[in-house]
Parts: C-alpha cells; structure tokens; sequence
C-alpha cells in the first residue's frame, strides 16, 4: 500500500510539473518579428467594466510604457478628436473601423486595440481595493494580422498583510483605505500599473523592442 501511495505522488508531482512547464511555453513571435512596426495608433479602449472613466483613465495611462519600449505612438487626444470629427465617439464603433482605412487615415504601421474589464474600487466591511484589469491586441494594419495580445492587472491591495491587529484593525484599516480611495483618483494611479505590466518590453509574452530602444533586436 505505502508503495502505491508513493508511486501515484511520483505521477502527480510528475503531472504537476509537466503542467507548469507547458503553461510557461515561449510566446511566438513570428508575425511580430516579421512586421516590426515603428509607429502605434492606440485605439480608445473599449469599457467592459461599470465605471464611466474606465475607457479614458486607461487610454492616459499607455503612451509612457509605450514610448520606452521604443516606440512612436500617435498622440492619443489628437487621435480621439480626428475620431469624434468624423462622427465616431464610441469605443465599439472605432473598434470596428478596417484596419486599412486606420492605416489610410493616421499612416501608423500598427493599431492598439485595448479593452477594459475591471475598473474601479470594490468596498466590504472590513476590506477595499482598487483593481484594474486589461487586456490588448496588436492588429497590423497593412495586414490585420495580430501580431501580438497580452493582458494584466493590478491592485492596490497586492501585498497587504491584514493577519495583524484584529477585527478592530481590519476595520480602521478599511476606513482609512476607503476615506483615501474617494479623495484620490486610486483607479487612475492602478490604471498606470496595470499599463507598466501590460506594454512593458523584455519578457516572455510581453512587447518586443521598438525601433527607438537602444535594445531594439535584441530580443
């Protein structure tokens, strides 16, 4: 029996292993290396979650970790006001446009397209936090192939230890976490995080160099 029981934690650890290595399989990055694009349009983001600010807070957020992967990104208010001159305010609606007609319009070798599906700040009695969660894709717009897709997200709790101070100190906790929440604008400041994570170059399953990176090829 002890011998059984051996052999079937062998095939679990063996299984358990085999799993996690196949969940961390290289991305592929074959279309993206072949089109490497210099210049992105950056679609306003399409707003899966309840809050109204979700589609803007994000859209602010992405042109900084954009610009330090190295590359050109189109201004993105200029981008949404060419949109909204030409009848076109909805997320869904841009979203729609052929990728060759963007490529007509603004000149950029590769669309952003962004959606968004947690936003905001979640209350409970003894606990609060903000989450922002988004995922991307990558269009080729010469092509409409996608090149590349990635999602992440961020909370202002991560790394909080509550194990400490009890019921009472959980609750002030809460109270103060709240009081700070509805004075700042927590969302916008996760909105960045999650940005940092979602476009950051250098990592399996994250963005290649851009073109204006001194380590542009080397990945």
């Amino acid at each position: 029996m002890i011998k059984r029981i051996a052999q079937w934690l062998a095939f679990l650890a063996i299984a358990a292993l085999a799993t996690g290595c196949a969940s961390h399989k290289p991305y592929d990055y074959t279309a993206y290396k072949q089109s490497r694009p210099r210049s992105l349009l950056v679609l306003p983001p399409l707003n899966e979650s309840p809050e109204v600010a979700a589609s803007y807070g994000m859209l602010s957020q992405v042109t900084m970790p954009l610009a330090e992967a190295g590359y050109y990104v189109l201004p993105v208010t200029l981008v949404d006001e060419t949109f909204k001159q030409n009848g076109m305010s909805t997320a869904s609606d841009i979203h729609g446009v052929a990728p060759a007609k963007l490529k007509e319009i603004f000149g950029a070798d590769a669309a952003l397209y962004v959606t968004v599906s947690k936003y905001g700040t979640r209350y409970s009695v003894i606990s609060s936090d903000t989450v922002v969660s988004a995922s991307a894709k990558m269009v080729d717009l010469k092509t409409g192939a996608v090149l590349w897709s990635g999602f992440a997200t961020a909370s202002n709790n991560e790394g909080n230890n509550n194990s400490g101070g009890g019921l009472v100190g959980l609750l002030v906790t809460a109270a103060l976490k709240q009081i700070i929440n509805s004075a700042t604008d927590a969302s916008h400041d996760m909105a960045g995080v999650t940005s940092q994570r979602l476009f950051s170059a250098g990592r399996n399953g994250g963005l290649l160099y851009g073109p204006y990176s001194p380590r542009y090829g080397t990945d």
